[in-house]
């Protein structure tokens, strides 16, 4: 009997959270990086209120994301053995903790609340969200981490 895939512990009729939550704070960052690139463009105050509410939103749910990818990472063993978890997960904190700051930036007055910090901040964090997008497919399609395991 062949074994079955590492099991995602935090899901609803068996289908896992982490991976439908972690969606929503990458397009939210995401958009982010666009809106201030339309804001450094056009100098419309609208952008940067954008950017403001899409780094809020990103943080909310991501924070849950990441509650679901620990809770995940410490009931399984199986899934804690796996290398790429780790870089996963110190990646994704890192996310996190760039958007946070970005947000805090973002809260200050115009123009120097984006250029240039506020964009280099979303841009960085658009790269590390690349590369810990990338692991976390990787343990889905290689690991097959919380698939669901069908004979």
């Amino acid at each position: 009997m062949a074994r079955s895939n590492p099991r995602s512990v935090v899901a609803i009729a068996g289908h896992p959270l982490h991976p439908m939550l972690v969606s929503f704070p990458i397009v939210c960052f995401t958009l982010t990086l666009l809106t201030d690139i339309a804001y450094w463009r056009t100098s419309n105050l609208m952008w940067q209120h954008f950017s403001e509410w899409l780094l809020f939103a990103g943080l909310i749910i991501g924070g849950l994301a990441a509650l679901a990818g620990v809770i995940d990472v410490i009931a399984s063993k199986r899934i804690r053995s796996l290398k790429l978890v780790w870089f996963h997960a110190l990646g994704n904190v890192v996310v996190l903790g760039l958007a946070l700051v970005n947000s805090l930036v973002h809260a200050g007055d115009g123009w120097t609340a984006v250029v240039p910090w506020g964009l280099t901040l979303s841009a960085v964090t658009v790269a590390i969200m690349l590369v810990t997008g990338w692991l976390g497919a990787s343990m889905i399609y290689k690991h097959r981490v919380g698939v669901s395991h069908h004979e």
